[in-house]
């Protein structure tokens, strides 16, 4: 019977002390999900920035070429009141018969 007892209270032991193994496992599994998740929501944040890159690029690009149409066809209009110009200058000047 003290046999029975020892193996019993042997088996316990272990048992026990197999439980105190799980924990920090667990606490392993459980930080290395957390550390997945928070990888998982610092790449959809990484994702949602570069979209925002496009799209300020995208904007910015716009702008520009805007601003480049604006200034040509401001270059245009200049350079067309400057041959008008001077054709008037060139009529004046030139002898009248």
């Amino acid at each position: 019977m003290n046999a029975k007892i020892a193996l019993a209270a042997a088996l316990a032991a272990l048992a026990i002390a197999g439980c105190a193994k799980k924990e920090p496992v667990e606490a392993a599994q459980d930080a290395a999900a957390d550390a997945a998740a928070a990888a998982g929501e610092a790449a959809e944040a990484a994702g949602d920035a570069a979209g925002a890159a496009v799209d300020a690029t995208g904007d910015a690009a716009a702008a520009a070429g805007d601003a480049a149409a604006d200034a040509a066809s401001d270059a245009a209009t200049a350079t067309g009141e400057a041959v008008e110009e001077a054709g008037e200058e060139m009529q004046e000047e030139a002898p009248k018969n």
